[in-house]
Parts: C-alpha cells; structure tokens; sequence
C-alpha cells in the first residue's frame, strides 16, 4: 500500500520480517507509547522472549515507513486457538512526530484487510479513555464500544484485613513443576469460563507464562484450598524495568480467580489480599490491577471494597467485517 505525494513515495506499509525487523518494531514502540503513565521501555530481551511465545505470529504484523524510515506498527492478531471467528488490532502506534498524516487509519485498513483475508468475521480494538485521536479513529471506522475496563490501584501501606475475607482456607505458593501448571491451568479455565473473550488457556501456553515470565519479572503464584480442594488462585507480579524506569515502586495483581460453587464467601477477598502482602514483603508501596466493568463476578466490588480507586478507562470496540 503507497500514497504518492508529487511523484514522491512518502508512505509504504510493510509486512514485518522477523530476524531483521525487531529493532525497528522495538524503536516504534518506545517512541508511540512513551506518553502513556504505565509506560517502560522495552528491550531487544522482551521482544525475543515475545517471539518464543506459542502463539507468537507474524502474519498480521506490519510497518509503516514514511521516505523508508519506519515510523508506525500494528498487528492484525488471529488467535489460532479461538473458536470465534474474530481478530484483533493489537499495537497500533505512530512515533509522535509523524501522527495526523494518516497513517493510524491506513494502517488500521491494512489491519482489517489482513483479517478478512484470513477469514475473520470480526474485529476488536482498544483505546485507552483519554487518547482522543484513537477513539475518534475507530468510531468514525464504524466500529462501536461494547465493553469498559477499568485500571485501579491503592497504596500498599495500611492493607485492608477484616473485610469479608474467608480465614478458614489453606493458601499455598504454587510450585514450578508440571502438576502445578496443570492445577493453574485448570482453575483459570473454570473460574473464567463465563467472562467476555474467555477462550480456554493450554497447558502449553499456561507453561511459557510461568517459566518466562514475559510481563514481570517476580511473580508470586498462589493456589487456595477448601476442605482439602482447589478452589482459587492468585498471581501477582513486579517489573523490575518499570519501576528502574518510573522511580514507582509499584505491583501487580496479573489474575485472580475463584471456583464459581465458591463465590462469594470471602475466598476472593483471601487471595487478594495474599496477593497484596507478597508484593508489600517484597518492597512495593502501591498495587494496581484491572477489572472488566462489567465482570459478571462483579470483582469491581471487591476491589472497591478492598481500598482500590479508579485511575483510568480502557474502551474495547467492535466491527463487524461482513
């Protein structure tokens, strides 16, 4: 795809090559996402551990070069395991200096392109509340909002105990060996079989997550019992780089779940807050974590429960491509 502009070749999209194209797709990245309050810069590290994921692609990725310099990205995502035909624009960037010529949109039409192509009947995005320019993109490209995210975060100073939580259940760390993977495996497939987007996580995929760590760098997993069953689970997580970065000494909560005979008897509010303290012994002051608004386990009020306050709004949009 070209646009000729007085006979020069100003903008061409590409497809992605990998073995020579990751140092570019690593600058883009840098550059279009620095402005964002969670943002860290990634390393060459994180794009080859990206890259030994299972479900690492290239056929959706594309660049943007405006005179052969690259200055844009996007990745029309298939997962290959879902059943539902729908894709994903994933990584939608420009650099800065380069925004409002375009190029968002014809590399958003490359995307949606790629995914009819591969035989997609669908298409999912996000845009980030306050990001004006992206949410105008995709609204005035006819796609519609159909879920609200939030991003919530306390500090961990003063963690909230006597709320609700359940102090009858056992909690152990979970270990790195294979029944342990499968045990995770299968309580995240049970506990968010019900929610928006769920596709059932592999073994395969649930491994590479706990060997590789591709988010953080410290990662606390721990399993709950009741009467001597599993019952729920929680993962959290720090990123040594983010806080190198930012000077914030800040976690996460990556996954929390709970069996659905198990609801709300207090177990959740259990993990969350061992969740809260691993990350608290290991030296962080604040906890962030995300929550569909409309969770049907309405985890929102958990949250809200335990101290958490809204910081951001992330909007997931849909089009139909028939």
């Amino acid at each position: 795809m070209h646009k000729q502009v007085r006979g020069v070749n100003m903008l061409k999209i590409r497809k992605f090559v990998q073995g020579r194209d990751e140092e570019a797709w690593l600058r883009i990245t840098n550059e279009a996402f620095k402005e964002y309050d969670d943002f860290r810069p990634d390393t060459m590290e994180d794009i080859e551990l990206y890259e030994k994921s299972p479900n690492f692609d290239t056929t959706g990725m594309f660049i943007a070069e405006w005179n052969n310099a690259p200055v844009g990205m996007v990745n029309a995502y298939v997962d290959r395991k879902r059943e539902e035909k729908k894709g994903f624009i994933r990584s939608l960037g420009i650099i800065p200096e380069f925004r409002r010529k375009g190029i968002g949109r014809t590399l958003a039409n490359k995307a949606i392109d790629s995914l009819k192509a591969r035989g997609m009947e669908s298409v999912e995005a996000w845009a980030r509340e306050d990001k004006v320019a992206c949410r105008s993109l995709y609204e005035s490209m006819g796609f519609k909002r159909i879920r609200v995210f939030s991003t919530m975060r306390r500090n961990l100073e003063d963690l909230p105990y006597d709320i609700g939580e359940d102090k009858g259940v056992r909690i152990r760390p979970m270990k790195t060996n294979l029944d342990d993977i499968k045990l995770l495996t299968w309580l995240e497939n049970e506990a968010f079989k019900e929610h928006f987007n769920f596709r059932p996580r592999t073994i395969e995929e649930t491994r590479y997550w706990v060997e590789n760590k591709p988010w953080c760098d410290i990662v606390g997993l721990f399993f709950t019992y009741l009467d001597g069953k599993p019952v729920g689970y929680v993962g959290a997580g720090i990123d040594s780089e983010f806080i190198k970065h930012s000077g914030v000494r800040r976690g996460w909560i990556m996954t929390i779940g709970v069996l659905k005979p198990q609801r709300r008897r207090g177990i959740g509010t259990t993990l969350m807050l061992c969740g809260m303290e691993f990350l608290k012994a290991k030296g962080m002051t604040e906890v962030e974590l995300g929550v569909d608004d409309t969770n049907p386990t309405r985890a929102i009020d958990l949250y809200k429960k335990a101290g958490f306050k809204i910081t951001r709004k992330e909007l997931t949009y849909l089009r139909r491509l028939d």
